[in-house]
């Protein structure tokens, strides 16, 4: 039987506040129209921020890598090798295929890249550096001809850090632009920026209904929402390990769900008692109780097979499982954006290091995809050669009779005529070819 010991107060809605939308929309149609002088205003007005030209020089972006201390560098780099090795390692599996189906019939896909990507970088409460490396860097790993990045201002000067992620991480341009105005600047263009084919990031509200609203005109990652965790576990751990791991993703936000799902009641008590304990230490506590009061829960389940159920309708973005054997989660999941497997790893490592991409699927979308990855940034294209007479009136005949199931006319003539000439067969105009 499954059971809560601690019930959010609020649930998280699917649908974007109309206030928003229409804040967002109109904050588009302003730069669309209004190109770069509106993008100067809407970053003077939101950033306080004024600058002639908002792409950073080369002089800027070199003072940001050259401000780093030697440790910075170091940490920067290692994080940035672990998440382009895996991205490298993943874009390794995606192999071109052609085959031969049938007699002189080849078909086959490539995987293109897409050739102008922006990528946003949020920095307004938390400079988000991390988010460089997830978007900037998968990206050129797969291969993207020219990727942009904007950041908005940190404390009112151009995020140094967050800047140096994107120069190490091989942007082609460097925008200091937060906000709407950004994602509108890289989505629409200016008279100074080059539209892209493609936005990834994470964002606030405003941001991702941005992308939401741009969407169609090119292409996004994910549909973002706050940030959501998800722990699994046993009695295999204590409360204080559980509460660390959700606390540490409370703090993300007011409005970030913190779920856990145990099947020892003991454990879920010893977790509600030490998530208070922390809320007393923790610096960021005024965010991660807000989210707690309003978001968290604790769901006690009496097996395995009922924890694996309330995971998949839960559907989090991040899964971390804490159990005697969190292979069985690996095996039997399918709802989720990532899984830690086990104690001695968690949300932050993947978050900030370890290589696997942190922006990932929200609001239940794991129900129907994963996170942002190297194939995100690549087109799987096919194509088709007919290499023999025989073999281009043998599937010809089949096109004509088909298309005219259909209706199609015209489709059946496309097909007829190269059953008249490579087939040498007599087919009257807008007639099926017989069989």
């Amino acid at each position: 039987m499954i059971r809560h010991v601690k019930t959010a107060r609020l649930t998280q809605g699917d649908q974007t506040d109309p206030a928003v939308t229409e804040t967002v929309r109109g904050l588009l149609a302003q730069v669309a129209e209004g190109g770069d002088k509106a993008v100067r205003e809407l970053s003077i007005r939101f950033d306080g921020l004024d600058r002639d030209s908002y792409r950073l020089t080369e002089a800027e972006i070199a003072a940001c890598v050259d401000g780093l201390t030697k440790q910075e560098r170091h940490d920067l780099d290692f994080a940035q090798t672990q998440i382009r090795n895996f991205a490298q390692a993943q874009r390794d599996t995606l192999l071109d295929l052609e085959v031969e189906t049938l007699p002189g019939v080849v078909l086959g896909h490539r995987h293109v890249p897409i050739q102008n990507v922006g990528c946003y970088v949020p920095g307004g409460k938390y400079p988000l550096l991390a988010s460089a490396h997830m978007t900037v860097l998968t990206a050129k790993v797969a291969g993207c001809e020219r990727v942009i990045t904007c950041a908005p201002p940190f404390k009112g000067q151009i995020a140094d850090k967050i800047v140096a992620a994107q120069a190490l991480a091989g942007a082609d341009e460097i925008y200091c632009l937060g906000g709407v105005q950004a994602i509108a600047a890289m989505g629409n263009g200016t008279e100074t920026i080059r539209p892209v084919d493609m936005l990834a990031g994470p964002g606030n509200a405003y941001v991702a209904e941005a992308k939401r609203l741009l969407f169609g005109k090119v292409g996004i990652d994910l549909f973002a929402g706050p940030t959501e965790t998800l722990v699994i576990a046993d009695e295999t751990v204590d409360g204080e390990i559980c509460a660390t791991d959700l606390l540490g993703q409370a703090e993300h936000g007011p409005n970030s769900p913190a779920v856990m799902i145990t099947n020892s009641e003991k454990l879920a008590k010893d977790t509600l008692a030490q998530v208070e304990r922390l809320l007393e230490i923790l610096p960021t506590a005024a965010i991660a109780r807000k989210a707690w009061e309003d978001f968290g829960e604790i769901i006690v389940c009496d097996t395995l097979e009922e924890m694996v159920a309330e995971a998949d309708r839960v559907a989090s973005e991040h899964v971390q499982v804490m159990t005697a054997d969190p292979d069985y989660f690996l095996n039997h999941m399918t709802n989720y954006g990532a899984l830690f497997l086990g104690e001695r790893t968690n949300v932050a490592f993947g978050d900030k290091v370890i290589g696997t991409n942190h922006t990932l699927p929200t609001l239940k979308a794991a129900r129907y995809t994963g996170g942002l990855w190297v194939g995100k940034f690549l087109k799987t294209c096919t194509y088709q050669r007919v290499l023999t007479d025989e073999a281009s009136a043998m599937i010809g005949a089949y096109a004509s009779r088909l298309c005219h199931m259909e209706g199609f006319v015209g489709h059946a003539e496309q097909a007829n005529i190269r059953v008249r000439r490579y087939g040498k067969r007599n087919v009257p105009y807008g007639a099926s070819v017989e069989a």
